[in-house]
């Protein structure tokens, strides 16, 4: 009992020591949404729904005051309203937080039982800036009760240098020409340019945040919690209701049991339905960022999740799979110019040019003549896919080979790749100024 609570203590310390470093004076509003949601959830054990709605409301004013303010209060008309500037992973702890109240008045978990318990769901660091969002009845009993094990941690660290790998080797140079492209007047690009930048932007997301989750559930394994995955080859995906099972998915499956099955879900016909996605999809885009382009973003998946769920859907698996899957592809890649895009005439001077309305013939992006960047743009998009874990299961399965995770080569070429990608990931950071984190303003 003693030593459980003492290594919460320190992993919680760790915690605000790590939040502190980055936020400074802003970990007091971590602290009061800790707090408050302690002792919200400890009177919520006798379910209150009245209680449970003052709950969500406070955790939801507290993120939209400092997301959400400049944006409405540009809407009416102030616009010398005094933006504050936002605190690093608001918007994925409170999505915890309010999970835990839920969790709790549902009967699905019992509330913490000291203050340390429910500071350290919030705050544990693995996760905090940018997910999964784990759910408090998916963890509360590892924070009650967890057991570290060699094997673990060492899965824990395998986790951790692919996910380092994913944003340092890959992420970061593909974000360099995405920058190219969309730091550029899109008046100026071509057609290749643009194309080359919105693909480029597609994989630095991707490569990006699945990287940071991987970096999350390594540390989590390494200190003994087990998260649940956050993606899975999203891109191999044929339709967009495929993709969104598969792209971020511990935000489609909160957004799914905490708004659209509350909301009614698929219960009152095809009409609801539709509507609970649109708005379930609507508030996804406006979680990620206080913009139209974010709103109109997550509308844009709305509507082909919903022409999928009238008569698309049929229509797909009649297509040869190929053509399914440049279907996803071209809706995801277009869809990600509204994200990536500073406002909706940038977006739509983008568009313009990647449907060639520009007339340009040269291009403004330089690294489209880096023989590196095209290697490397080539392994993303093979990485991307679920083609690897094929290849590797029917590699493995040669019979002259009979190779399994037990067997000593698979064992040396896999520490060894894992060493190759520790240290080119290292020399990657120490020889590069760019390190962007793409998240921090969502």
């Amino acid at each position: 009992m003693r030593f459980r609570v003492a290594r919460n203590i320190v992993l919680l310390a760790a915690s605000l020591l790590f939040y502190t470093w980055g936020e400074g004076d802003y970990v007091i509003i971590l602290l009061v949404s800790i707090t408050v949601n302690h002792f919200l959830a400890r009177a919520l054990s006798t379910p209150n729904t009245r209680l449970l709605l003052v709950g969500v409301a406070i955790n939801l004013l507290i993120l939209g005051w400092y997301k959400y303010a400049g944006f409405l209060s540009s809407l009416a008309g102030f616009s010398q309203w005094n933006v504050p500037s936002l605190p690093l992973g608001i918007s994925f702890f409170t999505f915890q937080a309010i999970s835990y109240l839920i969790d709790v008045n549902r009967q699905q978990a019992k509330p913490g039982d000291s203050l340390i318990t429910s500071a350290l769901y919030i705050s544990s660091f693995p996760q905090l800036i940018a997910g999964p969002i784990v759910r408090y009845k998916e963890v509360f009993e590892q924070i009650m009760e967890r057991r570290e094990s060699l094997s673990q941690f060492a899965l824990g660290v395998n986790f951790f240098v692919i996910g380092m790998a994913q944003k340092v080797l890959i992420a970061n140079l593909m974000g360099e020409t995405a920058d190219a492209a969309f730091n550029s007047p899109a008046t100026d690009l071509n057609i290749a340019g643009a194309w080359l930048g919105i693909i480029a932007y597609s994989l630095q997301i991707f490569f990006d945040f699945a990287g940071y989750s991987n970096m999350a559930l390594g540390l989590g394994h390494m200190l003994g919690f087990k998260f649940p995955p956050n993606f899975n080859t999203p891109y191999s995906a044929q339709s967009i209701t495929q993709f969104w099972r598969r792209w971020h998915m511990t935000l489609s499956a909160w957004f799914r049991d905490y708004l659209y099955i509350p909301l009614g879900g698929n219960r009152f016909g095809s009409m609801r339905t539709i509507l609970h996605l649109w708005i379930v999809f609507v508030l996804c885009g406006f979680w990620h960022g206080a913009a139209w382009t974010f709103i109109f973003w997550g509308a844009w998946h709305g509507f082909f999740l919903s022409i999928e769920r009238l008569w698309l859907s049929n229509a797909l698996e009649k297509l040869w799979q190929p053509f399914r899957h440049i279907y996803l592809l071209l809706a995801v890649f277009l869809g990600w110019v509204l994200f990536r895009a500073d406002s909706m005439t940038h977006a739509l001077q983008y568009y313009a040019a990647l449907f060639g309305f520009n007339n340009n013939v040269d291009s403004v992006i330089p690294f489209l003549e880096s023989g590196r960047f095209i290697w490397m743009l080539i392994l993303a998009l093979f990485l991307s896919t679920s083609l690897p874990k094929q290849l590797l299961a029917r590699f493995m399965a040669l019979p002259m080979l009979r190779l399994n995770e037990t067997s000593a080569l698979y064992n040396i070429t896999y520490i060894l790749l894992i060493s190759m990608l520790l240290i080119l990931s290292i020399f990657s950071l120490v020889g590069s100024s760019y390190n962007p984190f793409i998240y921090f303003r969502f």
